[in-house]
């Protein structure tokens, strides 16, 4: 088995977290480097793009988020073997994915910058990729976005949604997604009941009924916030 070290911030969420959690749900072997944002100077000299998450394989060097996931996903069961089956993933992911584009700049705003930047996403672009990604959800029956089972799709709406429920982004309502795509809440319970059920099932069982290959698992990851309720019945 390859050894896997995946390196990125050490906080709730991000481009790392769904890799995270699909390693995690196919109980596969790999090392969380977590460090702390002031630590990034250095560890971006060693990227090639000065961007993390980055995933070394035997030594070797990954970079791109969302072919990390794939990656993942394949080891862990969680990414189709049908070809417009994953195809519906990836495009899910990849709507995801830009969303976070058109968000990230304003990370690096301040004041009326960021609430004019942020108020623009979440009266423009933001209602509409939620829209969209619940029309996805219930035209292919309503539970998992692609292949009738979870896949790294699925993992990569959860996150997405948890953070813009969570409060933590300044500026985006914690309403937005219940007001435009109600749906995806109940999709992101769906996915924090498995990430808990795998938490208290024996390997051997969750293997059984989500049909993982591996069962290693070693991890520093703490999923106690992932289960977390808010008032509006979302993890935080």
């Amino acid at each position: 088995m390859s050894k896997l070290k995946l390196s990125y911030f050490d906080f709730h969420g991000g481009r790392a977290e769904p890799v995270r959690l699909a390693l995690y749900i196919g109980g596969i072997e790999f090392e969380d480097h977590r460090f702390a944002f002031p630590e990034f100077a250095e560890v971006r000299k060693s990227t090639p793009f000065s961007q993390v998450p980055t995933l070394r394989v035997d030594g070797v060097q990954v970079t791109q988020c969302d072919s990390i996931l794939r990656y993942a996903g394949k080891l862990a069961g969680l990414y189709p073997v049908d070809a417009f089956q994953a195809l519906l993933c990836d495009e899910v992911m990849y709507v995801v994915e830009e969303a976070g584009v058109k968000l990230g700049p304003s990370f690096r705003m301040t004041g009326d910058a960021q609430r004019q930047a942020r108020t623009a996403l979440v009266n423009g672009s933001m209602p509409v990729y939620l829209a969209w990604l619940q029309s996805q959800l219930q035209a292919h029956g309503g539970e998992y976005f692609a292949d009738n089972r979870l896949t790294v799709a699925d993992l990569k709406v959860f996150v997405d949604v948890r953070a813009l429920n969570s409060g933590r982004l300044d500026h985006v309502p914690t309403d937005l997604v219940e007001k435009v795509a109600p749906v995806l809440n109940a999709h992101m319970q769906r996915v924090a009941q498995t990430l808990q059920w795998r938490s208290i099932t024996p390997s051997s069982e969750f293997r059984n009924r989500f049909g993982q290959q591996r069962v290693l698992m070693s991890s520093n990851i703490s999923f106690v916030e992932v289960f977390r309720i808010t008032p509006h019945q979302s993890p935080t």
